[in-house]
């Protein structure tokens, strides 16, 4: 079963993201923000990482660039997730190291695929 990385603080979507991974037979591990995803990253080994762009303490495009710059991190796929989708925002995305992109609100049966694309 491959592990993904969670990373979202709004608690809505994280329950929805949580259960509709586990339909498909990810298993899901969390964090709220930058800091817990930095710790979760480097103790779970995820297969993959989506990860909220805008978190409290460190944001998404930070925590990306910390979670390339570890020993570990520097193969995971990231895609990154986004509500406030800007114009520069998937390119900062992937100058942060992130590998793909979704917009908010999330349309599972796209981010499947970009899932399975990834790993």
């Amino acid at each position: 079963m491959k592990k993904i990385l969670l990373v979202e603080d709004d608690e809505d979507s994280f329950d929805m993201l949580a259960r509709s991974l586990k339909r498909e037979d990810y298993k899901a591990v969390g964090a709220r923000d930058g800091e817990e995803a930095l710790e979760v990253a480097k103790e779970e080994h995820p297969d993959l990482i989506l990860m909220d762009i805008r978190l409290p303490e460190i944001d998404g495009l930070e925590a990306t660039r910390r979670i390339r710059d570890s020993a570990n991190g520097s193969d995971v796929p990231i895609i990154a997730l986004t509500a406030y989708a800007m114009e520069n925002d998937q390119e900062e995305a992937r100058e942060a190291g992130c590998d793909d992109y979704h917009v908010k609100p999330v349309a599972f049966p796209q981010l499947k695929r970009q899932i399975e694309t990834l790993l």
